[in-house]
């Protein structure tokens, strides 16, 4: 399967677009409008250029005996390359069989447009899905583990987790990112946020075998994110987790009778949540590290710790000095030894606070400090650790 294109639509950089992705989408990170040759006799999606994105990549168009369209097309009309059958689309839930051996199934979408289930001579299964569709009426068990998917992974997140919640993508799935567009800046911030993911993206003219063993991704099993405020931390932490079914949301804040501004906040986290995400509200943290579930998202240490640190009554100097300090610690350490432990995929959200101003207040300095020492103890059990600036995720650790 040759990947003449990988890009979206309008192919990136953007025509006479002044974004800084535009411009620094260049030599190896500039993408044509994906479009997928395989075996030689099947094209899925005809893009402008096509027959030379062919011929780049070292293959010619005169053995395609199928063109299927996956998307409606809103720019000028592409025209056909001498040779090349008339584009066709298959109906949703048909089968298409094709002399060579290849069968081809379209899939419906809750979108415009028609997503294809390629099956080869040999057994090896791609799914191929358009700019921004998801498969619709998945159901749990209804579909066999596919040896690749290519998707819009970026732009829809959730078309990766509802193929991970009936089992069409598992661990060994080779997630291939496709219609790339300016949202994302190329190059290594586009790795790292596919990465998190457990998928990749390609050059234009790639060949990939599938069904071939490649090494895909590792998503990191903890990570914490840290940020200060309004960085953009907790969306940072949301996106590693958006492409995964099921997510359990853990909000250490709870409610605050009376705090407008407190409940909206909370109303703008939950707006922008999947659909299949739980929420729960808890500062008890270690039982659900030790159980066996789906991941978890905490938001955030920082209000833990206040949680944990009211309940030692480290605001009072005697209570402090008195055992409050050697409480916490243990608490701390609880918490940590369960991170340690856990078998789920957890990413946790704390606020870096040590590089501002200094408290004004003993009680200020003091939690200062153990927030310190509680992002510490907790990034040293993660296999991640990012720092969010302005937006800007830069990797401390993985």
């Amino acid at each position: 399967m040759t990947l003449l294109g990988t890009g979206a639509p309008a192919g990136l950089p953007r025509p006479h677009c002044p974004c800084a992705a535009c411009a620094t989408a260049l030599g190896e990170h500039a993408r044509a409008a994906t479009a997928l040759l395989v075996d030689g006799a099947l094209l899925l999606d005809l893009t402008p250029g096509a027959a030379f994105a062919a011929a780049r990549a070292g293959h010619s168009l005169g053995g395609v005996t199928q063109v299927l369209l996956s998307h409606p097309h809103d720019g000028p009309a592409v025209e056909v390359p001498a040779g090349l059958p008339q584009p066709g689309r298959v109906p949703d839930g048909r089968e298409l069989a094709l002399l060579t051996g290849h069968r081809v199934r379209a899939v419906a979408l809750d979108a415009p447009g028609t997503g294809y289930a390629v099956t080869g001579p040999d057994g090896q299964r791609l799914l191929y899905l358009p700019p921004g569709g998801a498969p619709a009426g998945l159901e749990e068990g209804s579909s066999e583990t596919y040896d690749m998917v290519l998707a819009d992974v970026v732009g829809r997140p959730d078309a990766l987790a509802k193929l991970r919640a009936v089992g069409a993508v598992g661990p060994a799935t080779d997630v291939i990112a496709v219609h790339l567009d300016h949202d994302v800046p190329p190059g290594a911030e586009l790795v790292r946020r596919l990465a998190a993911a457990g998928a990749r993206a390609v050059p234009d003219g790639t060949t990939l075998t599938v069904g071939v063993y490649e090494d895909v991704p590792d998503v990191p099993r903890r990570t914490l994110v840290l940020g200060g405020a309004r960085s953009g931390k907790s969306v940072e932490a949301e996106r590693r987790l958006e492409t995964f079914p099921g997510v359990l949301y853990v909000a250490t804040g709870g409610a605050r009778g009376g705090d407008t501004e407190w409940a909206a906040r909370v109303a703008a986290h939950r707006e922008r949540r999947p659909g299949s995400w739980r929420t729960t509200e808890t500062c008890d943290l270690v039982p659900l590290l030790k159980e066996d579930g789906p991941p978890l998202l905490i938001d955030c240490l920082s209000l833990w710790l206040t949680d944990a640190m009211d309940g030692v009554g480290a605001w009072d100097d005697a209570d402090w000095a008195g055992g409050g300090e050697r409480a916490l610690r243990e608490r701390v350490t609880e918490l940590t030894t369960a991170v340690r432990t856990t078998a789920r995929t957890v990413v946790a959200v704390s606020n870096e606070v040590g590089s501002g101003i200094v408290p004004a207040t003993a009680s200020g300095r003091r939690y200062r400090d153990e927030l310190g020492r509680l992002n510490t103890a907790f990034a040293a059990e993660c296999e991640q650790v990012l720092l969010v600036v302005a937006g800007q995720a830069l990797p401390l650790r993985g």
